[in-house]
């Protein structure tokens, strides 16, 4: 066989790769996990993901992956038991490739990673999700022989941070949506909506907002009541919409801003929806998307899903999601924290309209995909 043929064949073969993360849940990471699984599985090859489990392991089964049950992201000392279940099964398994996507599983997963012989060591990747407390403990996210940023600002913070990671080892690669289920002419199903705004008749006839996200202080619930508060007061017929579940760490959280809604007589005009699987729609049916982290974002996945759906997007203008904005819709884009401009701003599109999405969005899933099943076979390829 020349060597042309020989190199060929090796970049054809078959993977195993192992994903590992704390739990299944929902989330970003966890969506950005599955789409990366199916897109190995349609490839022909293995994937594997190991985590506490969760209410998405059925659909990662479904799409051919599999799944293995550790509790690698419990915060106690008896996770670290794991270390040498993890080694033997990426040493019994034949993994190809070890991908490590959350903190705690990363240290579990490196941890027994490090005690295999060099020979038989899978390739480690990295993917940082988030701007991390610096230290020691975040540091791990930057030990990978590839480590994936998943924006600009992420690269610059690795940068930062961790000056002593080589730059060729960073890869920037954007999450990404499909666009044949985020697209500028969507519409809910009519059965969909009338049952929405049967069971939300408050939501009739208003100029409608949606702040999507968990009910934690750094997704902006407060400054979504300081917006809305500030709309009425300009004579806007606004109401506004908190998708997202809450973690029971949060309850406090969640008390407070409950009582806040009360406080400012703003029961009638802010309505929690919980965590939802039809984002999607209840994004369609929007006047504004939001996003009023008080901290920057990785990339802000729901940003680009409601861009993608040709709605108008307001955020604050810092890491990630500032990036996407100004890429695809910078008439977005308010300083962070400045609410007084969000007010400003939202107040303009209700008299005028807002700007029209025009710009295609450019993060796609299947370029996500492509890009990140391709930095595992440039890693095979390395090692045949």
């Amino acid at each position: 066989m020349r060597e042309d043929e020989q190199g060929a064949e090796r970049v054809a073969r078959r993977l195993t790769v192992v994903q590992m993360l704390p739990a299944l849940d929902g989330g970003g990471v966890e969506r950005g996990t599955l789409e990366i699984a199916e897109a190995l599985v349609a490839a022909g090859h293995r994937a594997i993901v190991i985590s506490e489990g969760g209410r998405l392991v059925e659909e990662l089964e479904a799409l051919g992956a599999e799944h293995i049950t550790l509790p690698v992201g419990r915060k106690a000392l008896t996770t670290l038991h794991y270390i040498p279940i993890v080694r033997r099964l990426l040493r019994d398994e034949g993994v190809d490739i070890l991908h490590l996507r959350s903190r705690l599983p990363a240290w579990i997963g490196y941890l027994a990673w490090k005690g295999l012989p060099n020979v038989s060591r899978p390739h480690l990747v990295t993917t940082v999700h988030g701007a991390y407390s610096p230290g020691w403990y975040s540091a791990v996210m930057t030990k990978g022989e590839r480590v994936i940023a998943v924006s600009d600002s992420i690269v610059e913070y690795i940068r930062t941070n961790y000056p002593k990671v080589d730059p060729e080892r960073i890869v920037r690669i954007y999450r990404g949506i499909d666009p044949e289920h985020y697209y500028p002419d969507f519409r809910p199903d009519p059965a969909w909506a009338e049952r929405f705004f049967t069971e939300n008749p408050q939501v009739r006839g208003r100029w409608l907002l949606t702040l999507p996200g968990r009910i934690t202080q750094i997704k902006g619930q407060m400054d979504l009541i300081e917006i809305v508060a500030g709309l009425k007061a300009r004579g806007v017929p606004v109401h506004a919409l908190m998708v997202g579940g809450v973690h029971p760490r949060r309850q406090d959280y969640w008390c407070r801003v409950q009582k806040e809604v009360e406080d400012r007589g703003l029961g009638a005009d802010i309505t929690w929806l919980g965590p939802r699987n039809d984002l999607r729609e209840i994004m369609a049916i929007s006047d504004v998307v939001l996003s009023l982290t008080q901290k920057p974002e990785s990339f802000g996945r729901t940003v680009t899903e409601a861009l993608a759906l040709g709605r108008p997007v307001l955020g604050y203008d810092h890491g990630g999601v500032g990036e996407q904005l100004g890429q695809v819709y910078p008439e977005g884009r308010v300083p962070p924290g400045d609410v007084d401009a969000a007010v400003e701003c939202l107040a303009q599109w209700w008299r005028e309209g807002a700007p029209s999405v025009t710009e295609a969005v450019p993060f796609t899933l299947a370029r996500m995909q492509d890009e990140t099943l391709a930095l595992y076979q440039s890693l095979a390829v390395e090692r045949s």
